[in-house]
């Protein structure tokens, strides 16, 4: 392999048949008055000549979807690697780009938390997992002597549509009542919904009284069971008008009677309804109280509901080393690296979470390497400076892994204090 880019007879712009040689492997510094040609030299005929070469190694079906750069004037060029080019210029306007999503170390830890991160109830607190028939049976158990409680299997939790299939074959199925928008109806009665309208529809399994003796707690195991096959893995129980518990063999709190989604990376992602806070619709900011869209400048305050995190409170009760993902997001880039550097995993969770983590260490210490230390992960991308945005594209791209490639970067050090 060529030891240097040669360049021959470049006279794109104001080049005036320029030749140079310009080694490989090293970082190089093209400098001189404005309008002196290094643009030309750098952008507009190195790169697009690297860039163009690129493209055109590429299938003709692949290369349809690049916008393809026109053949640079210049003779020859040779020693020529895949070219990059990183320009001085703003990272993203887009209000959910933060450094986290930009540098892509956000997804890795929406990630790390959908597969070690520890739930907890967001009412109550208490860290809470997913429930045997067994931990239902006693909780439920717990009742009163006397007490009348019904089990529900609620088949339709607060969705749209008519549901005459489900509620026949419920009917079919030897059923006899349920609780339809919290009011007891019977299954024989001609039951019309309104299809644009949402609705919970709760089977009634089976209605007890508490007593103490083996038998009951057989029966109310046996209806637990049926409730769960039923409802996909959710039992309600009706204690008192309008106070029904809910378990889940999934995960719930007990105590609380809340159960909570599967978690997934997109339970962490405020782009994503899944994971976004309903206030703010995953902003982190909402319109202040008597401000008008049609004003030329609108103002926002932050968002009440989530204090900016931007995240449902279920995704901020799913915590690491005792922080949530927005905590730790509030980190700055160092005390993140620090953070992550000093975590300690179960061995089963280390074996999980070790690919994860080495991304996550490797490219916070990418930005603290390229002096971006101070900058929060949370931090909006349009906030950033030019000379920001251009050192974390750089980062990123140092992140990426790959090896001889040529980076052409448009004034690096712009925005930089003079020590």
């Amino acid at each position: 392999m060529s030891h240097a880019i040669v360049v021959k007879g470049a006279r794109e712009h104001n080049l005036k048949n320029l030749d140079v040689e310009i080694p490989r492997d090293k970082l190089v510094v093209i400098t001189g008055l404005s309008g002196s040609g290094k643009s030309s030299l750098a952008f507009d005929t190195i790169y697009a000549e690297g860039q163009r070469r690129y493209v055109e190694s590429l299938s003709a079906y692949a290369r349809q979807f690049l916008e393809q750069m026109g053949k640079p004037d210049v003779d020859s060029i040779e020693g020529l690697s895949p070219a990059i080019s990183i320009e001085q210029k703003s990272t993203s306007h887009n209000p959910r780009s933060t450094v986290g999503t930009v540098t892509e170390i956000y997804d890795y830890l929406r990630l790390l938390y959908a597969r070690v991160g520890h739930p907890f109830c967001f009412q109550c607190g208490q860290e809470i997992t997913a429930q045997t028939v067994q931990q239902m049976v006693d909780a439920i158990c717990e009742l009163p002597e006397g007490a009348k409680f019904q089990i529900l299997s609620p088949i339709v939790r607060g969705r749209k549509g008519e549901y005459r299939k489900e509620l026949l074959e419920m009917r079919k199925a030897g059923y006899v009542r349920a609780r339809i928008n919290g009011e007891i109806v019977d299954l024989g009665d001609d039951i019309v919904l309104d299809k644009q309208k949402k609705h919970t529809i709760e089977i009634v399994v089976d209605r007890l009284v508490m007593k103490p003796g083996e038998a009951l707690m057989r029966r109310v195991a046996d209806s637990v069971e049926t409730s769960l096959k039923l409802a996909g893995g959710l039992v309600g129980v009706l204690t008192e008008p309008g106070k029904v518990h809910v378990y889940s063999d999934k995960l719930a709190c007990i105590k609380c009677g809340v159960s909570y989604p599967e978690i997934t990376p997109r339970v962490f992602s405020f782009n994503s309804p899944h994971g976004a806070c309903p206030a703010c619709d995953g902003i982190g900011y909402a319109m202040a109280p008597g401000a008008s869209e049609d004003e030329d400048f609108t103002l926002l305050e932050r968002c009440e509901s989530c204090h900016g995190a931007r995240l449902k409170p279920e995704s901020l009760a799913v915590k690491i080393a005792k922080q949530s993902i927005a905590e730790v997001t509030g980190l700055s880039v160092r005390a993140a690296a620090d953070f992550f550097a000093g975590l300690k995993f179960t061995e089963r969770e280390l074996v999980i979470a070790h690919r994860i983590l080495k991304e996550i260490r490797e490219r916070l210490g990418f930005l603290v390497n390229v002096g971006l230390d101070y900058l929060t992960l949370d931090r909006p991308a349009a906030t950033l400076s030019g000379g920001e945005g251009q050192r974390i594209r750089l980062a990123t791209q140092i992140g990426s892994g790959l090896v001889g490639v040529l980076y052409i970067l448009d004034e690096p050090s712009i925005g930089l204090h003079q020590r």
